[in-house]
């Protein structure tokens, strides 16, 4: 064959005509499309067409969040928390500032999407112990326990804080596992929180205890706790109520009914049913 059995490249070798050397390479470099040797034109992805057409990643999603309403500014977060925003660049703490502000206002009333928030300000400052807290809080109130264990076991090696410790045990209580949430309810560092950290603690322990089947531990557990305080804060109310809880699965109905009601003489906000519970049983003592 008079090229030797080979064809050429498609665009020209060396050895082929319009190759390097010959008039046809200046056609090459002009990109004229159609002509003998020439390139058709490059596909500009610049476009904004071109960018419409490719679908968000759900790294990309995670990362824009959740649209931000116009009225958070960012500045609704406590000083304290702002304060720890401000060794980033500017435009960036302003968006994470955003980002913890929504998902401190939504927290209570769509978890789900203050998780969306506050996993956008991760994806911008992961190395922020103020943001991993966030995350990690905002997945335990969505339900999602394994990702509040692990955003909150960051934040406590990035600033050795204890705060954590009884969400972190309740973690654990959700994910079937109450063994590890009563080694956390062993940490010394519990002998040093105030009330109601303290009895928060008390209710993940006790709440072990009967995941165990061990509802005698749970009452010891209770029955250490400041049952008799005169506070009526939520704590003593949350404290009181599992106490009688515990009770009546105990089958000690009589005590049981006894603190339904101490419990719903403190429960100004009705924070619980202890009045219904009461009631039912009354009637079923009678």
């Amino acid at each position: 064959m008079p090229d030797g059995g080979r064809r050429a490249p498609a665009g020209g070798g060396r050895g082929a005509p319009g190759g390097r050397g010959g008039s046809g390479g200046r056609d090459q470099r002009r990109g004229q499309g159609g002509k003998p040797g020439g390139r058709a034109p490059r596909k500009d992805w610049s476009r904004p067409a071109d960018r419409q057409q490719v679908p968000r990643t759900e790294e990309q999603a995670r990362y824009d969040g959740p649209p931000i309403p116009e009225e958070i500014t960012g500045r609704e977060l406590d000083r304290s928390v702002s304060g720890q925003l401000k060794g980033l660049p500017d435009k960036l703490a302003l968006r994470v500032a955003r980002h913890l502000a929504a998902a401190g206002l939504l927290i209570d009333s769509d978890p789900e999407t203050a998780y969306q928030h506050t996993l956008a300000a991760r994806a911008r400052a992961s190395r922020l112990a103020v943001v991993r807290e966030a995350t990690g809080e905002a997945a335990y109130a969505a339900g999602h326990y394994a990702e509040a264990l692990a955003d909150l076991r960051a934040a406590k090696r990035m600033n050795g804080a204890t705060d954590y410790l009884p969400i972190m045990a309740d973690c654990h209580r959700a994910l079937g596992q109450p063994e590890q949430a009563l080694k956390l309810a062993r940490s010394p560092a519990v002998a040093h929180f105030g009330s109601a950290a303290r009895a928060e603690m008390t209710l993940v322990e006790a709440g072990a205890r009967r995941d165990l089947g061990q509802l005698d531990a749970a009452i010891r557990t209770l029955e250490l706790a400041p049952l008799q305080s005169q506070s009526r804060e939520s704590w003593v109310v949350r404290l009181r109520y599992a106490y009688a809880d515990t009770l009546e699965a105990a089958g000690r109905d009589t005590d049981a009914l006894a603190w339904f009601h101490r419990t719903h003489a403190v429960d100004s906000q009705q924070l619980t049913d202890a009045g219904e519970r009461a009631e039912a049983l009354e009637k079923r003592l009678d």
